[in-house]
Formats: structure tokens, C-alpha cells, sequence
């Protein structure tokens, strides 16, 4: 399978991060859509120099269903606004598809260089393809008819990842593929790492207790 390929970035206030989010994107072909959520920032005057710029309801979701409506491309591929790809991703999308995978993730690298991050990162990776449950973090893929035919990211303010994979890993097994995604380490460098990784446990914990996302995005909030 080849592409073409719709990158889909949601975006909220990341004029001083979504530069050289586009720029790491070297795929000559694919169509960029740039989602923003109501930013305050320079934001959308510096995206729309390099991306087609959407505007949308706030909220993650919302924001990636509503570039995913727009998008024109057979292959969606969801990017966090400061996450950077490797300059073959299509390439590796188009191989992981080939062997009857309908979606996908890439393994993450996180920025910083202290060893901590060495060990989240590869936590991060394992978990994730042993439960066949991918995060934002890792660039999701997924073929558009099998997205349209889960319904998209379903409408919850947390742990919209996490909901998409549960339901996209009972039509196709998931894509991981071992080339990393660098995406920035400055969730763990602002509030702390041990405080930022037991936090992410102890939500995660909760959701599949069953509290209510709304619940945990207060929570994380």
C-alpha cells in the first residue's frame, strides 16, 4: 500500500513549536492539516505559512476528527504539534500497512538526554505493543476507511488515544513500527519526572476503572 498521506496536527497555543513540527515533515506528498482549537498565540499566522490550517471546536478529539473529516489522503497519520517524524515515515507507513496491519504506531524517543527519559521512553514502547494500545505521542496511523468505519476518536476530553486503539485493535492487528518519533520532554521537565509518570499511571489506572474522562481531564488539569 502507498500513500497518499494526511498528517493531521492539533494545535492550541504552539507558536513556538509548530515550526520545526513542519519542517521535521519531509514527505513531498502529503497533505499537512493543521487543527486549531482557538489559539491566542501566533499560531495559526505561522502554521498557514507552511500547512493548511482548519479551525475547530477545542479539544483533541474534536480537533483530529475534524482534520480527518478534511483530509484527502487513503493513510491519516495523527502528529502532535511537538513531536517530530522521521524523514522516511512514509516509507515505513506504507511497509508496516503492506503486511496487513490497518494502523499503527511508531516507537517514541523522548527529547531530553537524561537517562530517565531512556527508561520511560522504552517503558512507553514495550506497553504499548504488547496491549496493542498506542498513545499520542507515538504518531497513531491508520488507514481512513478503518477510521471512518470505528467513528473516529470518540468525544472525551482524555484518553482518546487509549478509547481509538481499544476499538481499532478488533478489526486489525496493530503496526509497531521500531523507528522512533522524537517528541519533546517538557511535560516531564516543567511539573517533574517521578510526579509527571505517577500521575499518567494513576489516570490511566482510573480510566480503565471506569472513571469518567471528564473526571480525569479535570484531574489532569
Amino acid at each position: 500500500m502507498g500513500c497518499p498521506l494526511s498528517i493531521i496536527i492539533p494545535v492550541l497555543d504552539e507558536a513556538d513549536s509548530i515550526t520545526q513540527t513542519l519542517e521535521s515533515i519531509t514527505i513531498d506528498d502529503a497533505e499537512v492539516l493543521v487543527v486549531d482549537g482557538g489559539s491566542t498565540d501566533d499560531t495559526v499566522a505561522v502554521a498557514s505559512q507552511m500547512a493548511t490550517v482548519i479551525p475547530s471546536a477545542r479539544g483533541r478529539a474534536a480537533q483530529m476528527n475534524a482534520g480527518a473529516a478534511k483530509a484527502d489522503g487513503d493513510i491519516l497519520l495523527f502528529l502532535h504539534a511537538d513531536t517530530h517524524l522521521p524523514h522516511d515515515a512514509d516509507r515505513l507507513i506504507s511497509d508496516a500497512l503492506s503486511r496487513g496491519a490497518g494502523w499503527g504506531r511508531f516507537d517514541v524517543r523522548l527529547s531530553g538526554e537524561r537517562f530517565a527519559f531512556r527508561i520511560i521512553e522504552r517503558f512507553m514502547n514495550w506497553r504499548s505493543c504488547l496491549t496493542s494500545v498506542a498513545t499520542g505521542d507515538q504518531a497513531m496511523f491508520v488507514d481512513s476507511a478503518l477510521f471512518e468505519q470505528v467513528g473516529g476518536f470518540p468525544d472525551m476530553p482524555l484518553m482518546e488515544d487509549i478509547a481509538l486503539s481499544k476499538q481499532l485493535r478488533r478489526y486489525s492487528k496493530m503496526a509497531c513500527i521500531d523507528v522512533p518519533v522524537v517528541t519533546s520532554s517538557r511535560r516531564w521537565q516543567q511539573h517533574g519526572i517521578i510526579r509527571t509518570v505517577l500521575l499518567m499511571w494513576w489516570l490511566r489506572l482510573l480510566y480503565f476503572a471506569g472513571v469518567s474522562p471528564q473526571r480525569l481531564s479535570a484531574m489532569y488539569s
